[in-house]
C-alpha cells in the first residue's frame, strides 16, 4: 500500500472533523406553522404557509446570527383541516418535536383550543390572522397576535353598515364557528349602535352548500344588508343563492370573506360594489411600498397573488426572530419577554402587543368587490 494511498482516508478524517466543528457551531431552531391545507379553506391555509416560507427562506439566506452563532431555521409546516380536534393533535405534535415557535393557526376555532396546549409547554405562539376576542382572553403569557380581533373588526362593519351602507334593516348569519359567530357578535354590537334593526340572526355550517331555507325566510323580511360570519368557501355559494332568489341586498362579511377567490367563488353574484368586507389588518402610507413589494415577490415565487393574510404570517415570523435576536437566544423563555416588549416594522406595518398580545393601534381595510376583483375603499383605526 503506498503512502498515497494511506494519507487519502486521513485527509477525509481531518475534513469530516471541520465539518463536525462547524456543524456544532451550527444552531438549528424550529417554527412551527399550522393552517388549513386540505379542505375547503386549503387556498387560504396554503397563503399562509407560504408567507411562512418566504420569511424562514429569507432569514437562512442572510445568514441570521443568534447570541453569536449562525442559526439554521426549519420550518415544520402542520395541516389542522380547520378542524378544532386536528388542531390540539398538531399542536401536540408541534411540541413533542420542541420546536422554538408557533406560527398559526388561521381559525380561531382551532387557535383557541391549540393555544392551551402552547401555553402549557411554555412555546409562544403568534397567531397571523385568528380574530376572536377569546384567544388573548385566556391569559397566556405566550399568545399574540398580528392582526385586529372581532372587537374592532366586526364593529367597525357594523357601524360602517348603518353610517355609510345607510342599512336600517340587517339580517345576520354565521357558520356556528368560533369565528364566525364573534364576528357576527359584534357586527350586531357595531349595528345596534348606531340604530339598525336586526331583523333575524340565522345560522348555518362551515361545510354547508345550500342556503335556499334561510335564505327564503330572509327575503321575505326584504333587509337592506345580509351579514355573513364564515368563510369564503361558503360566501361564494351563498351569494350566488341569493342571486338565484333575486335578494338585492348588500353583502357583508369579515376577513373570511375578504379573499381574493371570492369572486372565483360567487361568479357573477359578485356584483359591482355590491360586497363589502373587512381585512383584519392594513397598510398605512408609509408601509405600503414595503407591502407592495412583498406581494410582487409573491407571486413571482409561487406563481399566484397574495390572498389575504400571508404578509402576516411573514411579519409574525419575522418578529419572532427578532425577538430571539434580541435576547441572543433562540429558547422560549428567554426570549418571551423581549417578544412581549417587541417593537418590529413589518410589511405590514408597526408591530409592537399590548398586556394581553393584541397587535397595538390595530388597523382595518375596507373593500369592496368590482369588475371581479377586490378593490380597496379604505384603512382604518
Amino acid at each position: 500500500m503506498s503512502f498515497k494511498t494511506k494519507m487519502i482516508p486521513l485527509a477525509g478524517a481531518i475534513a469530516f472533523a471541520f465539518a463536525g466543528t462547524a456543524a456544532a457551531q451550527e444552531q438549528v431552531v424550529k417554527i412551527g406553522h399550522v393552517g388549513p391545507i386540505s379542505g375547503a379553506i386549503a387556498h387560504l391555509g396554503k397563503d399562509n404557509e407560504n408567507g411562512a416560507k418566504m420569511a424562514i427562506e429569507e432569514l437562512n439566506a442572510k445568514g441570521t446570527m443568534i447570541g453569536g452563532k449562525k442559526v439554521k431555521f426549519e420550518l415544520l409546516a402542520e395541516d389542522d383541516g380547520a378542524d378544532p380536534k386536528q388542531g390540539t393533535t398538531v399542536a401536540q405534535k408541534l411540541v413533542d418535536a420542541k420546536v422554538n415557535g408557533v406560527i398559526g393557526h388561521l381559525n380561531s376555532g382551532t387557535t383557541i383550543p391549540a393555544s392551551k396546549i402552547y401555553n402549557d409547554a411554555g412555546i409562544p405562539q403568534i397567531s397571523p390572522s385568528a380574530t376572536n376576542p377569546k384567544y388573548t382572553q385566556q391569559g397566556f403569557k405566550g399568545a399574540f397576535r398580528v392582526v385586529a380581533n372581532d372587537g374592532q373588526l366586526g364593529g367597525t362593519l357594523g357601524r360602517y353598515a348603518v353610517q355609510i351602507n345607510k342599512a336600517k334593516k340587517i339580517a345576520v348569519i354565521d357558520d356556528k364557528t368560533a369565528y364566525g359567530e364573534g364576528v357576527a357578535a359584534e357586527f350586531v354590537k357595531g349595528a345596534k349602535s348606531k340604530g339598525a334593526d336586526i331583523l333575524v340572526q340565522e345560522h348555518t355550517t362551515d361545510k354547508s352548500t345550500d342556503f335556499s331555507a334561510i335564505l327564503t325566510a330572509i327575503k321575505a323580511k326584504n333587509p337592506d344588508v345580509i351579514f355573513f360570519g364564515g368563510m369564503d368557501a361558503v360566501a361564494g355559494p351563498m351569494l350566488r343563492q341569493m342571486k338565484a332568489l333575486g335578494i338585492n341586498a348588500k353583502f357583508m362579511g369579515g376577513d373570511g370573506i375578504c379573499t381574493a377567490d371570492l369572486a372565483k367563488l360567487a361568479g357573477d353574484a359578485i356584483g359591482e360594489g355590491q360586497v363589502v368586507c373587512a381585512e383584519a389588518g392594513g397598510v398605512l402610507d408609509a408601509q405600503k411600498k414595503a407591502n407592495d413589494d412583498f406581494k410582487a415577490a409573491y407571486k413571482k415565487k409561487f406563481g399566484i397573488e397574495v390572498q389575504i393574510y400571508a404578509p402576516y404570517v411573514y411579519d409574525a415570523v419575522m418578529t419572532m426572530v427578532d425577538a430571539m435576536v434580541q435576547a441572543k437566544s433562540a429558547e422560549p423563555a428567554k426570549y418571551l419577554p423581549f417578544l412581549a416588549k417587541i417593537h418590529h416594522k413589518g410589511v405590514t406595518g408597526d408591530i409592537a402587543f399590548d398586556d394581553k398580545g393584541d397587535i397595538k393601534d390595530g388597523t382595518l381595510t375596507l373593500y369592496t368587490y368590482k369588475a371581479g376583483k377586490r378593490e380597496l375603499i379604505s384603512v382604518v383605526k
